[in-house]
């Protein structure tokens, strides 16, 4: 497996970063997938994949250099840069650093991602580098930009929920809700991210950033001993983009806020999970959950470190039955 060792001030200055180079990364490689990564992603990937498929038919070369950078075995580096860490950037600040990655380095980088040889229009290629900048801008600017308020809400959410669960319970239980069955903490400064055989990595002395994607996929990436960085899928890949109806008189009778809570808990979630899915605050999320679950109408249990929320028989009963009356008056109208 692969595992970094984290030396005890990297860690204790780790911090959160929203990325829109990132999300538009993770995009792309839902595009190259061509399947959408959660229910959500349905309705975008629909609307953007036949744009970037006619994209990428005009333009062979790039085609070939987004099927070799997202390799079976490795991202090619250029494709992704550790961010910077410092205060918030821009897209087009940021997609500088693939526009700048040195043309020469791109080809053994490739061989690398694609564990083999390079296709030969690949290999004569000299701007490599610049080409995966201008598929990146044409991702962002054509498919996330429209929505990026959304996503962003969605992500900033992520990172409020995931910084309140590191102050209670500390990094080890942070770190192991990033990516369950990837990444996880096994202790004496070992973080594993990854199941693949790749040697250890020391992180001691340099930058640790954490960066939350809303597409299911994550990677790591590293810019020498400085940075470090390990992207993961958020808790909102859960939501759709409109979430989930809430009966009109059960909002009359919670209040909005707690009832869009309470309707959310047909499967078990974890409070920073549904921070991330309804765009409330931590605050505002706790309380609702300690309301509930004063009323019945909510439980409380354990997943390992986490602490995930469902209904009761009586929560059920209460949401089934005004879903069903909301589609009586709706019939009746």
């Amino acid at each position: 497996m692969g595992w970094w060792r984290i030396g005890t001030d990297s860690l204790a200055g780790g911090r959160f970063v929203v990325s829109p180079l990132a999300e538009t990364i993770a995009a792309l490689k839902t595009l190259h997938a061509a399947a959408a990564t959660h229910p959500g992603e349905r309705a975008w990937l629909a609307s953007s994949l036949p744009a970037y498929r006619a994209r990428l038919a005009a333009e062979q070369l790039d085609a070939l250099l987004v099927r070799a950078a997202i390799g079976p075995t490795w991202n090619a580096d250029f494709l992704t840069p550790t961010p910077l860490g410092e205060g918030e950037r821009s897209f087009g600040e940021e997609v500088e650093a693939v526009r700048a990655a040195d043309p020469a380095g791109a080809v053994p980088q490739l061989a690398v991602a694609l564990g083999g040889p390079v296709p030969e229009p690949l290999r004569s290629a000299r701007d490599l580098p610049e080409r995966m900048a201008e598929v990146l801008t044409w991702v962002w600017e054509e498919t996330v930009l429209p929505e990026w308020p959304r996503r962003r809400r969605i992500l900033e959410a992520d990172v409020t929920a995931r910084t309140a669960r590191l102050g209670r319970a500390g990094w080890a239980a942070a770190l192991d809700e990033l990516s369950p069955g990837r990444m996880r903490w096994l202790g004496d400064g070992r973080l594993q991210v990854n199941a693949r055989p790749y040697p250890p990595r020391s992180v001691d002395g340099g930058r640790l950033l954490f960066v939350p994607v809303t597409p299911a996929t994550g990677w790591v990436s590293w810019e020498g001993t400085e940075r470090f960085a390990v992207v993961y899928p958020c808790a909102g890949v859960l939501a759709d983009a409109s979430g989930p109806v809430v009966p009109r008189a059960l909002g009359a009778l919670l209040g909005p806020g707690r009832a869009e809570v309470l309707v959310r808990l047909g499967t078990p979630k974890s409070t920073s999970q549904l921070v991330a899915l309804t765009g409330q605050g931590l605050g505002s999320v706790g309380r609702h959950l300690k309301v509930l679950r004063e009323a019945g109408l909510v439980r409380r249990g354990r997943a390992g470190r986490s602490v995930l929320y469902a209904w009761t028989e009586a929560g059920a009963v209460l949401v089934r039955a005004q879903g069903a009356e909301g589609a009586r008056e709706a019939g009746g109208a």
